[in-house]
């Protein structure tokens, strides 16, 4: 068990997600708070979580969060909306103490805060909008919004596959969006961490009307707030993120460094 006297500012932050989704929170914990030192782990030898039912999401969560707790972390963050949808009791009683966010919470909020209408769309996995999760959390916040949901499986591979910006990717979007859009939605949250990438694409298709709502911007909002009032911001030399995965595939270097917007030094195999 990992004692609360060993957390200090220089402690890292423990950031996991089910491949390389979760470094889009990276990216926007690394603009926000430079000086912080990020261990970050991919599960790739069982992503994606979207499409596992909620005892092996379960699991999995659990599993991941042991495995960051080896490093000590001041703070651990959920970068799998799936996960924070499914499994945040289950992070957070393995935590143990140390404090947890998920991409929910801070996305829902952030919504909240951003829609005139309270008129809001939620995009995600086939198992963050069949959670429900993003709908009663919006509700918590506001009883009186109304919310509209969508699952958009494809936006994952295409994200990946650096179609961001493709042709392809728009004529999907359209498709996907249209019923929200007939809703007149005023706010859209990126449920899913891969779909930061295409938000040209996606803020194209929606209109400049509506607001995106970034949760791995949130997310990253919600760090900085919770690390000041623990008084546990750093101000250690900035560092690459050490980047930790369960399995080796040749393209996650390729993949990862497009969702980080940066070159990343040696990727480390670890096990479970």
């Amino acid at each position: 068990m990992l004692h609360q006297s060993a957390i200090s500012s220089h402690s890292p932050i423990g950031v996991f997600d089910s491949g390389v989704g979760g470094l889009t929170v990276v990216r926007q914990l690394r603009q926000l708070l430079p000086n912080e030192h990020i261990i970050y782990f991919g599960d790739t030898a069982r992503v994606p979580y979207g499409t596992k039912s909620e005892p092996t999401v379960r699991k999995y969560a659990a599993e991941d969060t042991a495995l960051l707790l080896r490093y000590e972390p001041k703070l651990i963050v959920i970068a799998c909306n799936t996960v924070s949808a499914l499994a945040l009791d289950t992070v957070q009683e393995t935590a143990k103490g140390v404090g947890v966010l998920g991409v929910i919470k801070a996305g829902a909020t952030l919504a909240i805060e951003k829609s005139e209408h309270k008129r809001i769309g939620v995009i995600g996995t086939q198992a963050t909008i069949a959670s429900y999760a993003y709908q009663r959390e919006l509700h918590r916040l506001n009883k009186d919004v109304q919310v509209f949901a969508k699952a958009c499986p494809l936006f994952v591979p295409l994200a990946e596959e650096g179609f961001a910006t493709h042709e392809a990717s728009k004529l999907i979007a359209k498709e996907y969006l249209a019923e929200l859009l007939d809703s007149r939605i005023d706010a859209l949250i990126l449920g899913c961490t891969h779909y930061p990438l295409l938000k040209p694409t996606i803020q194209d298709v929606v209109g400049k009307s509506v607001e995106l709502i970034d949760s791995a911007e949130a997310v990253a909002r919600e760090v900085k707030a919770h690390l000041a009032q623990q008084q546990l911001l750093s101000d250690a030399t900035p560092q690459p993120p050490r980047v930790l995965v369960s399995d080796m595939p040749q393209r996650f270097r390729t993949v990862a460094e497009r969702f980080l917007g940066m070159e990343l030094g040696e990727i480390e195999l670890v096990a479970l």
